[in-house]
């Protein structure tokens, strides 16, 4: 199985990152990556940029050095109802929306409300995809949240940075795949690149993949068709904010 694209990458403009968006289109070029999805974070986080820049994305070329460049945000969860630090009137401009819980942001909570703020994020029609639920820190129901991604046809992040950054995810990241097989519900995977030479890092990714036998249908990373087919997917199902 060969991952060609990357759909979690971030640049300088998330504040605790050290790559520009052509160093990173650069890198994915090299190593024959066709598209990265450019998620910096959400505004409060800590450093980033602030909402200017998500409006403002408009101004990135839709192709640099042959990659696809797909506008998107890092959005983080701010409380156990689902809240987000990016409106949705914002959201509404961007390509790609991935959610997640950072404890800088919010206290982890019992696995209960740790569910009910990824189930919330899920269900909000501009996010589509939950970044590395596997993190054992934010302990969730996994087969709720795989159920709520397949009802809403979300995705489940499965995350190279974790492996490194958020230690104890291996086996959560896991049962997260099995799940996914399970009810049919696809993947993203994420390098979570933080510096330019992170882009297209799947190594520990594809390990359980392949330990899990998940068939490539369900690995949305594998074809650019399949990255733009979700995306039209995803805005046929979008209500329009004027």
């Amino acid at each position: 199985m060969k991952i060609v694209a990357d759909t979690h990458t971030h640049t300088l403009a998330s504040g605790h990152a050290y790559s520009t968006i052509i160093e990173n289109a650069h890198e994915a070029s090299a190593k024959g990556i066709g598209a990265i999805a450019m998620t910096d974070h959400g505004p409060m986080m800590p450093g980033v940029s602030g909402l200017l820049h998500f409006r403002n994305l408009k101004a990135i070329p839709e192709y640099i050095y042959g990659v696809r460049i797909i506008k998107g945000a890092e959005v983080n969860i701010t409380d156990y109802d689902g809240g987000l630090d990016i409106p949705d009137e914002v959201l509404s401009r961007l390509e790609f929306r991935i959610a997640s819980l950072h404890d800088i942001i919010i206290r982890p909570g019992t696995p209960e409300e740790n569910t009910s703020g990824v189930i919330n994020a899920l269900k909000n029609p501009y996010i589509d995809v939950v970044a590395h639920p596997g993190n054992p820190a934010f302990p969730v129901d996994i087969d709720k949240v795989v159920r709520t991604a397949a009802k809403y046809n979300k995705l489940i992040e499965i995350n190279n940075s974790s492996f490194k950054t958020r230690r104890g995810c291996g086996a959560n990241c896991l049962e997260f795949v099995k799940k996914c097989k399970q009810y049919g519900v696809r993947i993203a995977c994420g390098s979570d690149a933080h510096m330019c030479y992170d882009i297209g890092s799947f190594g520990r990714v594809l390990e359980l993949l392949e330990e899990a036998e998940m068939p490539e249908e369900l690995v949305i990373g594998t074809s650019i068709l399949k990255i733009e087919e979700y995306l039209k997917e995803r805005k046929a199902s979008r209500p329009t904010i004027k």
